[in-house]
């Protein structure tokens, strides 16, 4: 689905609730991209942070997130209700094509590449309450197979369909709640795919647009 075979699209949080310092990066993997990234547009009005970048096997950069809000800790009883956090995946439009080194082929990407990386952003950041820390490693990793196969099939029943602004044109998206969040993804006209996920901002009404000057964001 994805050129980085299922890469996680942050590092998880440490177990206390705060992000490990490997998950923040500085702005330098963003500029390596050959693509534009994005994130909601002006009428969000709150924070926005540097997230980090997803590469293939050959290093190139292939995917990355920008956060909005509240930064995330792992979900407890004690930040659930409060935190307040939108998470933008940019992924590039690729075709399948051969890797740098000529000896395989990377796959193509799609709507669904940025499905299966939100979805998987989203369980980064779930713990659920009565899950002790042994079992957590085992539930995520049954609920990540569970993202993929979600994302594999975005025709089905559990996905709805949201119209959301992107660079001001109305754009369908593929849409789902669960209890720990909402994912959404859908197309750009800018060679890439967005997905995002969140918990506490409400999905209907966000819009998204092209970053113009990603160094704003360092």
């Amino acid at each position: 689905m994805e050129t980085t075979s299922r890469a996680v699209a942050q590092t998880p949080a440490a177990e206390g609730g705060q992000q490990a310092p490997s998950a923040r990066r500085t702005v330098d993997g963003y500029l390596l991209a050959p693509f534009p990234w994005y994130g909601l547009d002006e009428a969000f009005t709150g924070q926005r942070w540097l997230m980090q970048v997803g590469t293939a096997a050959d290093g190139a950069v292939e995917h990355g997130s920008i956060g909005h809000g509240d930064e995330p800790s792992v979900r407890n009883e004690a930040s659930e209700d409060k935190e307040k956090f939108a998470v933008v995946v940019t992924v590039a439009a690729n075709p399948s094509r051969r890797s740098a080194d000529g000896t395989g082929l990377l796959e193509a990407t799609s709507v669904s590449s940025a499905a299966w990386l939100a979805g998987v952003g989203l369980l980064s950041f779930t713990w659920p309450g009565h899950m002790d820390h042994t079992l957590r490693d085992d539930w995520l990793e049954q609920q990540t197979e569970t993202a993929w196969a979600l994302a594999d099939d975005l025709d089905s029943s559990d996905w709805s369909t949201l119209s959301l602004p992107v660079d001001g044109v109305p754009t369908p998206f593929h849409y789902r709640e669960s209890e720990f969040g909402w994912v959404l993804a859908g197309p750009t006209q800018n060679g890439v795919h967005v997905g995002a996920y969140g918990r506490g901002m409400s999905a209907y009404g966000l819009g998204f647009a092209m970053i113009k000057d990603i160094n704003a964001y360092a």
